[in-house]
């Protein structure tokens, strides 16, 4: 066995040893993808900077906290930054409900903003299309903002020019559930689309130069986004209806409007939207009960917080070892990805994973798999520019539409 055969299976490509020609085109494609600025409109992450003892700057495995992002895996998958999310579930529409919202938001605010002035040589706030290429210059993350779940602002829309102040660019009126802004994709239809004040929100967002995010909305509230705003909207992280029906899903319809409008499908991988899953109540139950042992995490010491979520992790494999559930691998999430490419081309696709939010699948657990689907686009034909596009461009093209249609500073 040659030292060129052994280094490969080391790298579990032995299958490419006996095929030089493909483990050539593999290696460019790695090197290309760490050339490109690669950005992901729907990072998760923050959720995880409050925990006691989790630092972004130490490398985490998905199978003994469930997280998918942080420093070291960042720089390992090539991921350059993007959008981090501001994100909040709902909570009853009531004024108690929606204060403690969006109290919740700013402080998530805040933490964003703390790890970067924490990490100044890792980390960038970034507020206009321009700082993206700058800041990857220097070799650093590239940290936009992002609001998921616009619920927070209450019923006065122009809270947002507070969260616009502290960087956000990016917004999403909804979440899981119906709120006081419009209907949700996964909810039953309340509003028929958005309420008064979600179109008050429409015109807010377009005046502070925020790109307005359909993902999570329902049908109605898509279209109604499209017709009323002055500017492109996007889907941060959605998948294609024609692949997979599911709500949370564009149909090819509102993808091509999407794309006529300049703007972007950005991929997300979360196992429910990729694969059909059977309800299991009893799953699900146990779940919550795993679940919920982390709902004091605040409180504990690192140590205690550390062994409390080995614990719920070790809970979850058992209980998906019982209760067994489809999950989408890979190849799955690419039908998604190849689908929206040879419908609208690459200039109005891109990748919104929902990492650390749900997203991952078999393949493609956590950032470090992400130059993955650049090997496999670069197989496919795409170009070094139409790849730039698709990682970065594409997202960046939107939001700088967005800063030009603002009418206020």
């Amino acid at each position: 066995m040659t030292l060129s055969r052994r280094a490969a299976i080391a790298n579990g490509m032995a299958v490419l040893a006996m095929a030089p020609g493909l483990a050539r085109a593999a290696t460019d494609a790695r090197a290309l993808h760490k050339k490109l600025i690669c950005m992901d409109t729907h990072l998760d992450m923050p959720a995880n900077l409050a925990r006691p003892g989790w630092n972004v700057m130490d490398r985490h495995d998905v199978d003994l906290d469930f997280t998918q992002v942080d420093y070291p895996r960042m720089v390992e998958g090539g991921l350059d930054g993007g959008f981090f999310s501001i994100y909040t579930p709902q909570a009853p529409v009531t004024p108690e409900g929606m204060s403690a919202m969006r109290d919740a938001a700013f402080l998530r605010a805040a933490e964003i903003r703390e790890m970067v002035v924490a990490h100044p040589q890792q980390f960038e706030l970034a507020f206009v299309p321009e700082d993206a290429a700058r800041i990857a210059a220097k070799g650093k993350i590239i940290v936009f903002q992002s609001i998921e779940n616009s619920g927070i602002l209450g019923n006065d829309v122009t809270l947002l020019r507070s969260f616009y102040k502290l960087g956000v660019r990016m917004a999403g009126p909804i979440h899981f559930l119906n709120n006081q802004l419009g209907d949700s994709a996964t909810d039953k239809k309340q509003w028929g689309g958005l309420s008064p004040l979600g179109k008050d929100f429409v015109k807010e967002a377009n005046d502070l130069g925020i790109v307005l995010d359909a993902s999570h909305s329902s049908d109605d509230v898509f279209d109604q986004m499209m017709d009323l705003s002055r500017t492109a909207i996007i889907c941060s992280h959605s998948g294609c209806r024609a692949i997979h029906d599911h709500p949370r899903n564009l149909d090819d319809a509102r993808i091509k409007r999407l794309a006529a409008a300049g703007s972007t499908i950005q991929i997300n991988s979360y196992n429910e939207y990729l694969v059909t899953v059977p309800p299991n109540p009893d799953r699900d139950k146990a779940r919550r009960a795993a679940f919920g042992k982390m709902r004091n995490l605040g409180s504990m010491p690192p140590d205690q917080a550390a062994a409390a979520m080995r614990a719920v992790a070790a809970e979850m494999k058992a209980v998906d070892k019982q209760y067994p559930i489809p999950r989408a691998d890979f190849e799955e999430y690419m039908k998604h990805v190849m689908h929206a490419l040879d419908l609208v081309g690459p200039d109005h696709v891109g990748v919104g994973a929902d990492w650390d939010g749900g997203g991952g699948v078999t393949g493609m657990n956590d950032v470090t798999s992400i130059p993955k689907i650049t090997e496999r686009l670069v197989k496919a034909g795409y170009t070094e520019a139409q790849l730039s596009n698709f990682w970065s461009g594409n997202a960046l093209r939107v939001l700088g539409k967005a800063h030009e249609a603002r009418r206020q500073a």
